[in-house]
């Protein structure tokens, strides 16, 4: 199935409403690339900072950032750009949505570029990342980053509490009992005025708590083609990552996330733990009412991890290719990645840089930024096909139920299983 049928159902589903492109502001003789991508304010300024330095060595070209701070949003654009035959030159995405570009052959292929520079080498950045961005061998997207989940920690809340802060080898059992330790009603009201842990409701949450349990997200990693979250070890992983919050009540029901997001009630205080991966670093950096740090997410029978990777694509139809290259080329040498590694935001691809300073600085928060890249040899990746991002939402929507109590789990999975049947029989392997 082509791409033109993946954007064309996105659009009609999502509703997209398209801006068109800015005005240009290349001055004459100049090309004029457009850079798209999803962040926040943060990643305004570390992505214009970039733009400027690559600018200033480069004259003869002008690059346009196009920040769409909603994630849905940005897809939504991305996919209309496309099927309007107008997409950005080069943009940013995480390897699980890439899915419909590279299989309806939307991308240039990065590979060949790499294979010439002289600038940069493919040895030079780790494979996990670069693995997860290659289609049927070749390299389709530069990566920019690679980052996993860890447990922040609010410091403050440990110490109120008496209890030691996380160590690298705590297990499933300690993470539950610190939680509980961390989950306090003050009042006599029988309100929770302080969880012990934030955790959002989705498989790239579970998926980890999955493998280290010995269970699998899909039946073949490779070729799969169907769901395996009822298998005995991942159904296992599952009633215990949702009894978190139904049983132990360590995480904010339904109604108590409403009110006042996990990311909110950390930031604020009011929380012991929060699971996100480093893209919440330069938010939790404006924290100045307590200290913070990370670490690693507990093990269960075996250590597990999972990938969150982004990268430089760029658009097959673009008509300035070499000078997105370079563009390309030059925010992944150690100088452009290192303009952004300063900013907490990312965890740099490039190996040189990883275990440099300008990342493991112990004296800027977070003081354990070793825990990412401890979990390098134990992370793993969601399947990478056109309709995966389908999969994931069917997973996520019955996992939500599951997790607020509104539906049992193995309702959840035999649902998320029948409705997840058309999209593995839509598939596009990307391996």
């Amino acid at each position: 199935m082509r791409l033109a049928f993946y954007l064309a159902l996105s659009i009609a589903l999502l509703g997209a409403c398209v801006a068109p492109l800015p005005s240009p502001a290349a001055e004459s003789g100049q090309t004029q690339l457009t850079f798209l991508f999803s962040g926040d304010p943060t990643d305004d300024v570390a992505y214009q900072v970039l733009a400027d330095t690559f600018m200033a060595a480069n004259p003869d070209v002008h690059v346009d950032l196009i920040n769409i701070p909603s994630s849905g949003d940005f897809r939504r654009r991305l996919a209309a750009d496309f099927a309007a035959n107008t997409p950005p030159d080069v943009f940013l995405i995480n390897y699980r949505r890439y899915g419909p570009f590279v299989a309806g052959g939307a991308l240039e292929p990065i590979g060949p570029y790499l294979a010439r520079s002289r600038q940069i080498r493919g040895e030079e950045f780790y494979a996990q990342a670069l693995e997860a961005f290659t289609w049927q061998g070749m390299l389709m997207c530069m990566p920019q980053n690679v980052s996993s989940p860890v447990v922040y920690y609010n410091k403050a809340l440990f110490d109120a509490a008496g209890i030691a802060y996380p160590v690298d080898d705590w297990t499933w059992d300690d993470f539950l009992a610190t939680a509980r330790a961390l989950t306090v009603e003050r009042d006599g009201d029988g309100i929770v005025d302080q969880f012990g842990l934030g955790i959002e409701p989705t498989i790239v949450r579970a998926a980890p708590f999955i493998w280290m349990n010995g269970g699998d997200v899909v039946d073949d990693p490779e070729h799969p083609t169907s769901l395996a979250l009822a298998g005995p070890a991942a159904r296992a992983a599952l009633a215990w990552f949702i009894g978190l919050q139904t049983e132990h009540h360590v995480v904010p029901d339904a109604v108590a996330e409403a009110a006042e997001s996990s990311l909110s009630r950390f930031m604020r205080g009011g929380l012991g733990m929060y699971v996100d991966s480093r893209r919440a670093t330069p938010e939790f950096r404006r924290i100045e009412r307590f200290d913070w740090d990370v670490a690693p997410l507990p093990g269960g029978k075996q250590r597990a991890s999972i990938l969150h990777a982004d990268a430089y694509c760029m658009a097959a139809a673009g008509t300035h290719q070499d000078a997105a290259w370079r563009f390309v080329e030059f925010a992944n040498t150690r100088q452009g990645q290192e303009l952004l590694a300063r900013t907490g935001r990312t965890i740099p691809s490039r190996i040189d840089l990883a275990g440099d300073p300008a990342f493991l600085d112990p004296q800027v928060k977070p003081a354990n930024s070793q825990a990412f890249l401890a979990a390098l040899p134990v992370m793993r990746s969601l399947p990478k096909f056109a309709t995966w991002l389908d999969i994931e939402g069917v997973i996520d929507v019955e996992l939500k139920r599951a997790f607020y109590g509104r539906i049992p789990l193995d309702a959840a999975i035999r649902a998320a299983n029948e409705r997840s049947v058309e999209f593995f029989n839509e598939k596009n392997p990307l391996r």
